[in-house]
């Protein structure tokens, strides 16, 4: 039996209308939300990063640079797009960096403005490049008695070196003894906890890896069994997350790897052999909605607009119609816990091109948009009414907040009908 994963309990709200009344859905589904499967997010299965060198160093971690000689901060002057000094006191937005791995040890290092720094031609250090290529891409040496000092090796061969609060440069040559006074040494602070996400495990373990690492995650997370279990227990219903990569099995673009499509195509089958429906959910589109680990993020910068919708609804195009005439499908989430700030209308307009994919494909399966996690029910609850058999996925979360932390499970339970309901 496969190891059940964190159940979360999935609470959507139907626009109620006849379509759900002569379908042959047995509504409302109980289901469950089959987490950290095929996408991963790392929290709810650490050990799957255990075999990444430097695992501290993944894609996404945000670090801050500190000369140990000058006892400043580096810094990316305006927060990108001109030098990268050494003269911060303390640190904040433009003294972070976040990390892009390259492999175990080299990385970029990208600013606030989201540019990378890099070396000019003078072999200073500037952050003015869009994107990384060899000149923006260092390689991290580590103290063996004190990790978090560091020497950074530019892509020159040489070192960096902080030579004044004013002058960072890539010249320095030779070995080290690790002291203070020594201006190639910096020390390196993480100053958020890092991302975990299929980005991050499947570039940390690297092409050779990473295959294998998943392909064992997704074989024994979830079996048959499983499905067989939730049957018997009550549950009639799964919610399985999936990423946008999926639509480009076996082969999909690097770092993600094939096999997660075979997985799903097991749900199905599962399901119906069990009596019970598969709600297929994207969780990670192309540039994130939401720059969280289950976004298939690469840095945590929310990046998904109108430049991407026609490739999104390419991917439930392709969900839509693999999986429209299974007698298991139950429906079709088209983005997960959007949070995309002034694009609502991208959103609006990526969610009508979707549903109309889905319904190319399917005139029985749910069609579920996740209300945007920045914007108030009832400024979208006018645009969802639309539509026929569509359902609202509604996100509440009984674990921020003071109020929760002394709480039973009773008392959950008490919270959501007393407090929740009326909101539904």
């Amino acid at each position: 039996m496969g190891s059940l994963p964190y159940f979360s309990v999935l609470l959507v709200l139907f626009l109620c209308s006849s379509y759900f009344f002569v379908d042959g859905q047995n509504l409302p589904f109980k289901a469950v939300n089959l987490g950290n499967w095929l996408v991963t997010e790392g929290w709810m299965k650490p050990s799957l990063f255990d075999g990444i060198i430097n695992k501290d160093l993944l894609d996404g971690t945000q670090v801050q640079l500190k000369s140990t000689k000058l006892r400043k901060f580096l810094v990316a002057e305006n927060g990108g797009g001109d030098n990268v000094l050494a003269n911060r006191d303390s640190a904040s937005g433009w003294e972070t960096f976040r990390l892009w791995r390259v492999n175990d040890s080299s990385f970029n290092f990208r600013v606030f403005g989201k540019q990378f720094i890099g070396l000019d031609a003078s072999k200073k250090l500037v952050a003015t490049s869009n994107s990384p290529t060899n000149r923006e891409t260092f390689h991290i040496i580590r103290n063996r008695g004190d990790p978090f000092k560091i020497r950074i090796q530019a892509s020159n061969g040489l070192f960096l070196q902080a030579q004044s609060e004013t002058v960072l440069s890539a010249d320095y040559q030779g070995s080290t003894n690790w002291e203070d006074s020594d201006p190639s040494v910096f020390r390196m602070e993480s100053v958020k906890t890092m991302l975990r996400g299929e980005y991050q495990i499947t570039n940390g373990y690297g092409p050779d890896k990473a295959p294998r690492v998943l392909q064992d995650h997704w074989n024994t997370y979830i079996a048959e069994e499983d499905f067989r279990f939730m049957s018997e227990n009550g549950l009639t219903a799964v919610r399985i997350p999936v990423g946008w990569w999926i639509a480009h099995d076996p082969n999909p673009p690097k770092p993600f790897v094939g096999g997660s499509l075979a997985a799903l195509d097991n749900a199905f089958t599962w399901a119906q052999n069990h009596g019970m429906k598969v709600i297929v959910d994207l969780h990670a589109v192309q540039g994130s909605q939401n720059g969280n680990d289950h976004s298939g993020t690469r840095d945590g910068y929310t990046e998904w607009g109108d430049s991407y919708i026609t490739d999104t609804v390419a991917v439930i195009d392709f969900l839509a119609e693999r999986y429209g005439n299974k007698p298991s499908l139950g429906g079709i989430e088209l983005m997960n816990e959007p949070k995309l700030g002034p694009n609502l209308d991208s959103l609006k307009k990526y969610y009508q091109k979707a549903y109309d994919a889905v319904r190319k494909h399917s005139e029985m399966a749910h069609v579920i948009m996740s209300k945007p996690l920045d914007h108030g029910s009832k400024e979208f609850l006018s645009f969802v009414g639309s539509f026929n058999g569509v359902v609202i996925d509604v996100h509440y979360y009984n674990v921020f907040g003071n109020q929760f932390k002394n709480m039973n499970v009773q008392q959950n339970i008490d919270y959501i009908y007393n407090q929740r309901a009326s909101d539904l």
